[in-house]
């Protein structure tokens, strides 16, 4: 497995999965609902990210969402992608920890993990992101500010099947 990623300019640490509750394992499914091939459907309170093959198949992802007060839903679009991203505390964030750096290098320890897919509306930038993680214990959770964890695994998956200007729905 870690052969897989013997490219990437830092380590993946590969998650033992058998630690995880099998409905996170990724996996195709009969998608919960129709709609466009390449759409991503996320449903927070069942913790699952669901990519469309076609209008009735679906990848479906294990995910970490916003804990309560930070929880972000609507219709978004993928503005941007990155790999390694850089991670910056939004202000409401260094406000709420303010010995949260201004920035933390791409790597294994950022928040962002190994790719990260921007979400805007409008052409505006939402602050909101689907990533890869550091924690991946979180899985399954309500975790973060708001953003859609992913294992850095499935989010380098995802990442190579969705296109910029993909629709996100957030339910």
């Amino acid at each position: 497995m870690k052969a897989a990623y013997a490219d990437e300019p830092y380590e993946v640490y590969i998650v033992d999965r058998t630690k995880f509750d099998k409905r996170f394992l990724p996996v195709e499914v009969e998608a919960p609902e129709p709609l466009p091939a390449g759409t991503i459907l996320i449903d927070t309170d069942r913790r699952f990210l669901y990519l469309y093959r076609t209008q009735r198949v679906a990848r479906r992802y294990g995910i970490a969402v916003g804990s309560s007060g930070h929880r972000w839903s609507g219709k978004a679009v993928v503005g941007r992608k990155a790999q390694w991203p850089t991670w910056y505390p939004t202000d409401d964030m260094r406000n709420n920890s303010p010995n949260l750096p201004a920035a933390i290098k791409p790597g294994e320890h950022n928040p962002l993990g190994a790719r990260a897919l921007y979400l805007y509306k409008n052409g505006v930038d939402t602050l909101y992101r689907i990533h890869g993680t550091s924690e991946p214990w979180t899985i399954g959770t309500e975790a973060s500010s708001g953003c859609i964890r992913m294992l850095n695994e499935d989010v380098i998956e995802l990442y190579t099947l969705v296109t910029e200007g993909a629709t996100v729905i957030v339910r």
